[in-house]
Parts: C-alpha cells; structure tokens; sequence
C-alpha cells in the first residue's frame, strides 16, 4: 500500500512539474525568438522527474534512474524522425505512429531489461547522429514560415497540465516499479507532444514538420546531457546541488546548440 508522504510527493511533482513548464512555455512566448528559443530547449520534464524520485526514494536512487535515460532519449528522437516522416499521410497518423514506435522501443528496453550505462549512451549518440542525417538529408522537410502568435491559457495549462502527469507517473512508476521506470517516463516526450500539437493547430502541417529538426537538436542534447549529470551529481553534491550544477551543465549546451542552430539559419539567408 502507498504511504500518505509518496502520494504528497506524486502530487508535488504533479503541481510543481506543470507549473514549470506552462512558465517554459510562457517565457518562450514572451521573451521573443532568441530568448525563447533558449529557454524552450532548457529540460523541464526530467528535472523535476528525477528531483521528485530523489526526494521520495534517495539521490542515489534517482541516479540509477538514469540508466536507460539516455537510450529512452534515442528514441525520443526516433519519435521526431517517425512523426516528420509519417506526417506527410496527416497529423493523427505521425504522432499515432510516432508514440506508438516509442511506446514498442520503450517496452523492450524494460522486456530485455537493459542495464548498462555505458551502452545506453552509445546507442544514444549513434541515434542522434543517424536521427540528424535522416533529418536533413533524407526526408526533405518544408520550410514554413512561423505566423505570428501567442500561446492561449487554455493552450499553456494543456501543456502543464500532460508534463505533470508524466512527471507524477515517473515519480510512481520509480516507487513501484523499479529505477528503470522512472528513467523511462522521465523520458517521454510529453514537452515535444505537446508542442507539436500547439503548434499544429496555430501554424500548420508544414510548420510542425520543419520545426522537428531543431527540437531534435536542442531537445535531445541538452536533456540528454542533463540526465547525464545528474547520474554523476546526484551521488556527490546531493539532491539540491546536484540538480542545480546538472541543469548549469545543460545551459551550457544549450546555448551551444541554440547558438549552432541559429546559425545555421543565419546562413540560409539570402
């Protein structure tokens, strides 16, 4: 039977994740392309996940969490890949196969059960690697034009409201069923779901499709790496100053790779 202090803690991830990331969402909104951009690439889900698991078991149990963490981050780039791929037949039909694809990935790794770091950040980098040559050179993405917007309330608490859930299920999924699940769901792309279907219904097919190779980038560094450090800090500088110097770790490359993006962008321009 469950104690009365996990369930507090379910509920405290819950609040505190989806207030985290309806703010993520609010400033990227607000503070304009290059600001927002920045702090829409900053991990959100995985840091209240695993500082929730730390709280409620230890932080060294939440550091065995990220076992799988980084291989679960593969195949949230799969995830993209799979939706800009099979979106081209509509938008129902790449994200259906998208979360199924992560769904089937995700349930093997917990079957086989995988429990080498090591190699987890290896197939973690070949993915990105593969997952980023996929993107640019074989699926011919659109460019589309961003139309001018803002995020509606109802919009921003739908977001809050699916990471929370995520991060409350990481949190019991950790108690119940073992580091692996925590890692597993602290991993779930529910920033990315939601994302897409935000903008999907205020910029269009074409949009969502070409904005998967940024996200791609941004999203599975920086919290890849995140989920990294904490394996490392968590052990060493306990729970609050192993998630702060593991969430500095992360700014860093994502200002790395915001910087690489824009970049990028900036020489495509005429």
């Amino acid at each position: 039977m469950l104690s009365g202090a996990l369930w507090l803690n379910i509920v405290c991830a819950f609040g505190v994740g989806g207030t985290w990331i309806a703010l993520a969402t609010l400033a990227a909104d607000r503070f304009g392309a290059r600001i927002g951009g920045f702090v829409g690439s900053l991990p959100s889900t995985a840091v209240v996940a695993f500082f929730f698991i730390g709280l409620n078991q230890s932080p060294a149990q939440a550091a065995e969490a990220t076992t799988v963490f980084p291989l679960i981050m593969g195949f949230t780039g799969l995830f993209l890949v799979c939706f800009a791929a099979l979106a081209r037949k509509g938008f129902a039909v790449g994200l259906t196969g998208a979360l199924a694809m992560w769904l089937v990935l995700s349930s093997l790794t917990v079957i086989l059960r995988v429990n080498s770091f090591a190699g987890a950040v290896a197939c973690y980098l070949v993915i990105l690697v593969c997952s980023h040559l996929v993107m640019t050179r074989c699926l011919h993405l659109p460019s589309a034009t961003q139309r001018k917007k803002e995020y509606t309330v109802p919009q921003i608490l739908l977001r809050g409201l699916f990471g929370g859930s995520i991060i409350a299920l990481a949190v019991f999924m950790s108690k119940t069923g073992g580091p692996v699940f925590g890692g597993l769901f602290a991993a779930f792309p529910a920033v990315f779901t939601s994302t897409l279907i935000i903008n999907y219904r205020s910029q269009g097919l074409d949009f969502v499709r070409s904005m998967t190779r940024s996200m791609l980038v941004t999203g599975m560094i920086t919290v890849g790496i995140y989920g990294m450090a904490v394996r490392y800090t968590y052990p060493y500088y306990g729970l609050i100053g192993g998630t702060i110097l593991a969430y500095l770790i992360s700014m860093v490359s994502a200002g790395f790779t915001f910087w690489f993006i824009r970049g990028k962008k900036d020489q495509t321009r005429p």
